[in-house]
C-alpha cells in the first residue's frame, strides 16, 4: 500500500503524526488539530508529490505536516484563518456576552 493510501486510512490527528514520525505537543494539537490537518492538505495540494520512491513521498508528507504544525505553534487558529468562517470573521464585531437569567425580573 502506498504512503498516500495509508494516509487516506488515518483519521485522528495523532495517527498522522505517529505515521509520519513527527513530534508534537498534545496541548498544541488539542487546540488546532483540524486546522493543522487542513493546512497540511493545502500544502499537499499546492506541491507535487511526484517522487521516484515511496520514501520520497513520505519525506514530503512529513515536511508538509511539520510546516503546518509549526504554523500553529507560532500563532493561533484565528490568526492563521485556515477555514472560511475565520476568513469571513475579519472586520466583524466581537460577540456580545449573553447574561444569565439571574437578576431578571
Amino acid at each position: 500500500m502506498t504512503v498516500v493510501n495509508q494516509l487516506r486510512n488515518l483519521s485522528a490527528a495523532e495517527e498522522f503524526f505517529q505515521f509520519l514520525g513527527v513530534a508534537y505537543d498534545p496541548a498544541v494539537l488539542n487546540v488546532a488539530r483540524l486546522h493543522i490537518l487542513k493546512r497540511m492538505g493545502d500544502y499537499l495540494r499546492k506541491n507535487s508529490l511526484e517522487h521516484d520512491d515511496e520514501e520520497g513521498v513520505r519525506q514530503a508528507c512529513r515536511a508538509h505536516l511539520e510546516r503546518a504544525y509549526q504554523d500553529f505553534v507560532e500563532s493561533s487558529p484565528m490568526e492563521q484563518r485556515v477555514f472560511k468562517v475565520h476568513k469571513e470573521a475579519i472586520g466583524m464585531s466581537p460577540l456580545v456576552q449573553i447574561n444569565s437569567a439571574e437578576g431578571r425580573g
